[in-house]
Formats: structure tokens, sequence, C-alpha cells
């Protein structure tokens, strides 16, 4: 039977699991909670933010939905939705959440790669699916509540889960065991995305022709 509960994959990466999916279902309850709206779609947001690449990633691998196997991702995700809701908006300011989204971005990504190889994937592909894990949820989000999306950012986002995901899967290739590729690779991400809203790093963008 393929592998497919969290835990099998070593004892770090559950653990980034989780707190990637909580930092990305408190980012989903702000984006309603900022715009007025009521606990269920606040609740809402939480969920289809905090599950939503994941739920891609699994289908796209053949593995079993993640969350509708798990009770205790969807008890999370509503957890934070009460807790954004329950608390002072000043709490939520725009910087901290970033440096929390930036932790959950590179983990997420991680695990995401992680999960994939384990169920077979191919390197480039598994570190496509930590890719696709880490920036899903987040633009379902920005387009459910008419944010121009997280693709859109002019600073380093999708950049940073790729190095987070691709060194993962180059390091477990390599031969590193899978605790120490996760934290390695978790810490690289954590860093580009970290020195992105430090420095506002922006890859060039396209000019076109002159």
């Amino acid at each position: 039977m393929l592998p497919h509960a969290p835990w099998q994959f070593g004892s770090i990466l559950p653990w980034l699991d989780l707190f990637g999916i909580a930092v990305f279902a408190t980012t989903g309850a702000l984006a309603a909670t900022r715009r007025a709206q009521t606990f269920v779609t606040a609740a809402f947001f939480a969920l289809i933010t905090g599950v939503g690449g994941g739920s891609v990633r699994d289908l796209l691998i053949g593995a079993p939905v993640f969350w509708v196997h798990d009770p205790l991702v969807a008890a999370i995700c509503l957890a934070m939705a009460a807790l954004v809701w329950m608390t002072p908006q000043h709490w939520w300011q725009d910087k901290a959440l970033d440096w929390l989204d930036a932790v959950g971005l590179a983990a997420y990504a991680v695990f995401g790669a992680a999960k994939a190889l384990a169920f077979g994937v191919p390197p480039v592909p598994a570190a496509l699916m930590g890719v696709m894990s880490a920036c899903v949820g987040g633009i379902i989000r920005d387009v459910l509540a008419g944010e121009p999306s997280i693709l859109m950012r002019p600073e380093l986002y999708v950049t940073a889960a790729a190095l987070a995901a691709g060194l993962h899967v180059a390091l477990v290739a390599a031969g590193f065991p899978g605790f120490a590729a996760a934290i390695v690779a978790t810490a690289a991400g954590f860093g580009l995305r970290a020195a992105a809203i430090r420095w506002r790093l922006a890859l060039p963008s396209y000019r076109g022709r002159r």
C-alpha cells in the first residue's frame, strides 16, 4: 500500500505540514475579516486556503486527499479562523503575517515535495508538487477575495517555494536523511523569502522588445 499518513515521511515533516496549514488558514481568514465578512465566510476562506494546494497535489499524485482522512487538519483551519475572528485586528499586521507566511511557504513546499517523492513521483515533478502545495491555496484565496494573485507579487515568492522544494528533492537524491534534507531546504526557502521581504528582492520583469 502506498503511504499516505504525514508521520510516515519523517519526524519533522508532519510538524512542517501542520504549521504551513495553520499559517495559510490564518491568511485565508484574514482575507475575509478585513472585508468585514461573516464567520462562516472566514472559516470557508481559512479551509480553502489551508488545504487547497495540498488537495490539488494529492489528486495529481494519486494520493488520498489528506484532509478528508485526517480530522485534525480541518479542525486546525477552523480554529485559526476562530482565533482571527476573536482577536483584535492590530494583532495581524501585514509584516508580522508576511514573516509567518515565509516559514509556512517553505515548510509546506518541502512537505509537498517529500510526499510526492514518497508516492513514487520522479524528482522534477515532485519538486513542482511542492511548489503547488505551497502556492495554490493562496491563489484560490486571492481569486475568491478579488485580490491580485500571489503570483503577481513584485518580490520573490513562488521562487522561494521552488528553492525549498527543489533543494529538498536534490538533497534526498544525494542521499541525505529526510530529516536533515527537510531542515536545510526549509531554512533555505525561508531565507530567500525573508531576504525578499527585507530588501524587496525580485526577478527581472519582462519588458518586451523596444
